[in-house]
Order: structure tokens, then C-alpha cells, then sequence
């Protein structure tokens, strides 16, 4: 998973700043294979790194054992919502298997302006009212589904930042401009090494989660970073790491993030889920008015880190379409300038989160 969210990131990052959740975006993806045969269930399995199966019964445990507490509430929601038309079946084997691992709601809806508005409050719902627009406009005439999953995350550091803590300095963003804004300073015991890039971890309440930054050499651009590097380096960095004393600063800072995937996941080789000609979502279901085929892939997220901790949002909406080492000196590392972060648990090593703080916006 880290690496086919890695292999999504390499391919939008475009040096703005960018938060995707591998988490949202497997989950309504793997429901959506669910639905897929031949070549079209392959191509996305070898996407995915593995097979649709195996995918369900990691996901369906993962969603089931999710570490949940006063301090710390991350929840998961998935929903299908087909199309009430004559001519259109939504196959009961497809919505079963989706309610049995990913317990999926089921919708049966017109597709009009009520339809938009009653995604759009599902979403806002299940976001804690993060994601307040999923869709902005009307289901076309040619979408018979939408296949989406919803992610809130709500967590409060194991250590709350004090106010003697917070402190102004200067960020400086990819382009060289330099702003002035709030630093959050602390002393962490999670010091990470990959491959040009060093970082630390930092625990939110119960250590079940952690906030990981990481912040390329001098002379290293974010850009050639996030090309060098793949997931189980990454992962394998994380599950690592050492004990060494360090003192961390980083900026609070807070920002939203949409993207449409279809070109990106075309490019990782699932290209025929997303032609009207070659698709087969057999197993999806059937339409008098011609072959279903993926036409969009909305990822929208938000995220806000502060001195008492991060809350972050993500919805993912596939749309259905008719058509044809031993103790050192204490490390410094200062989140000053470009860096790459991601949001983990500690018990599954699974990325729910993962973003580029790029330029502080004000």
C-alpha cells in the first residue's frame, strides 16, 4: 500500500502542497475491483501490488481493529450509490461482498440534484465536516455509480505543545520566499534516516499513531527526493528507527487538497478500467445504455496540525460510467524549509496520510 501511494504521489506532486490519503483512496479502489474481471481486475491488481482478495481481508481487519479512544477517534465509512433507472442492475454478489468487508451503505438514487446534495452531506458527515463538497456539480447523465470512502482522523499529541513551546521563525518555501510563522519546538525520541533525508517521528495520545516529517539534505529538491525514494524504504525507515534524542521544530500550519486520479492511475498501468470500450465491470453490473467503465477518481483531503495535535479529512469517490544505531548527540532537525510528512499507525505501519508541506499559506 505504501508503495502504489507513493507511485500515486511521484506522479501529481507538482511542488504545491499536496496531501493524499492512501488509506481513502485503496479502499474505494479495491471495492471498485471488486466489480472487475479480466484484464481490467489484472491491470489494477498489479497496480495495487497485490490481489483483490488478499486486499479485502487486510482491509476488512484493518477497518475492524481501528485503535479508537477519547484522544485519538479515526473512523472509516464507505458508501455505493447506484442509479434508480430502467435498464441499469447494480449485481447483488458486487454490493454484498462490499457490504461484507468494507460494510459499505448502500444507496439506490436518482442521480439529480438531491443525489449531489445527499453525497455531499455523507461525505460532510463522515469527514467530522472536513470534506463539506464532494461533488460539485450534478451526477452526469451517463454515471450509474459512485463507489466512495470517507476518513476522519482526530488525534491530540502524546505530548500537548506548551506556550513557551510556540514560537515565530522563518519558513521558507520552495520558491525562496520567506515567511514568518508560528514554530511548534519540542524534544522527540524518534529519530528516522532514509537516503538523503533525516526525521523524526512524533507520537499522538496512547502511541498508536505517529506523525512522521522528513526533510531532504541541503541541495536535494523536493521534487528529486520523492523520485529516489519508494515505499518499503520508507516504511522500513519508520519501523526503524532509533531512540537518538531530538529537538524538533515545526511550523503549525494547516491546508486542503483535491485532485482528480484518472490520468495518474491510467499511468500506473489500470488503463483499461477507464475505457469505454475494454472495461469489464461484469461483476459491477449491467446497463442496457452500453459498457461501464471508470470515468473519474475524486481524492479531496484536509489537514490541520497545531500545538494540540492534527485533524485531517479525506473522501474518495469513484465514478461509474456508461460509453462505450547506539545513543548520540541529540539531533536538530528544523522543519524550516520543504518537507515531506505522513501519518501512520504504529501497529500496522499503514500511511493514512501522506503530504508535502511546501509554502505556508496565510
Amino acid at each position: 500500500i505504501a508503495d502504489f501511494s507513493l507511485n500515486i504521489f511521484k506522479k501529481i506532486y507538482e511542488e504545491d502542497n499536496t496531501l493524499i490519503s492512501p488509506l481513502s483512496i485503496i479502499s474505494a479502489m479495491s471495492m471498485t475491483a471488486n466489480g472487475a474481471k479480466g484484464q481490467t481486475l489484472s491491470q489494477m491488481e498489479e497496480a495495487f501490488g497485490t490481489d483483490t482478495g488478499s486486499l479485502n481481508e487486510y482491509l476488512y481487519a484493518y477497518r475492524t481493529n481501528l485503535p479508537t479512544a477519547d484522544k485519538y477517534k479515526v473512523s472509516l465509512a464507505n458508501s455505493i450509490w447506484f442509479k434508480d433507472k430502467e435498464g441499469f442492475t447494480a449485481e447483488k454478489d458486487f454490493l454484498q461482498t462490499n457490504k461484507d468487508y468494507y460494510d459499505a451503505e448502500v444507496y439506490r438514487a436518482p442521480f439529480d440534484d438531491s443525489t449531489k446534495d445527499d453525497i455531499n452531506t455523507w461525505a460532510d458527515k463522515k469527514t467530522d465536516g472536513q470534506i463539506k463538497k464532494l461533488l460539485e456539480e450534478r451526477p452526469s447523465e451517463d454515471a450509474v455509480m459512485y463507489l466512495i470512502n470517507a476518513l476522519s482522523f482526530d488525534a491530540e499529541w502524546m505530548n500537548i505543545y506548551m506556550d513557551t513551546s510556540v514560537r515565530k521563525g522563518e519558513f521558507t518555501a520552495q520558491d525562496g520566499d520567506q515567511k514568518r510563522v508560528d514554530f511548534m519546538h519540542s524534544t522527540e525520541h524518534g529519530y528516522i534516516e532514509v537516503p538523503n533525508a533525516i526525521g523524526f517521528s512524533k507520537p499522538y495520545a496512547d502511541n498508536k499513531y505517529s506523525f512522521v516529517a522528513l526533510l531532504p539534505d541541503e541541495g536535494i529538491s523536493m521534487p528529486e527526493w520523492i523520485a529516489s525514494t519508494d515505499g518499503k524504504t520508507l516504511m522500513d525507515a519508520v519501523g526503524n528507527q532509533s531512540n537518538d534524542e531530538v529537538y524538533a521544530s515545526m511550523p503549525k500550519f494547516a491546508f486542503e487538497y483535491s485532485k482528480e486520479l484518472s490520468d495518474t492511475l491510467k499511468e500506473l498501468g489500470m488503463k483499461d478500467a477507464f475505457d469505454a470500450d475494454w472495461a469489464d465491470f461484469s461483476l459491477l453490473g449491467h446497463s442496457d445504455d452500453g459498457n461501464i467503465y471508470i470515468s473519474r477518481v475524486i481524492h479531496k483531503t484536509k489537514i490541520v496540525v497545531d500545538e494540540k495535535g492534527t485533524k485531517a479529512g479525506a473522501v474518495t469517490a469513484v465514478e461509474m460510467n456508461t460509453g462505450a544505531a547506539a545513543p548520540a548527540e541529540p539531533k536538530i532537525i528544523d522543519l524550516n524549509r520543504p518537507f515531506f510528512f505522513m501519518i501512520i499507525d504504529n501497529e500496522f505501519h499503514m500511511p493514512i496520510f501522506m503530504g508535502v508541506l511546501n509554502d505556508m499559506t496565510l
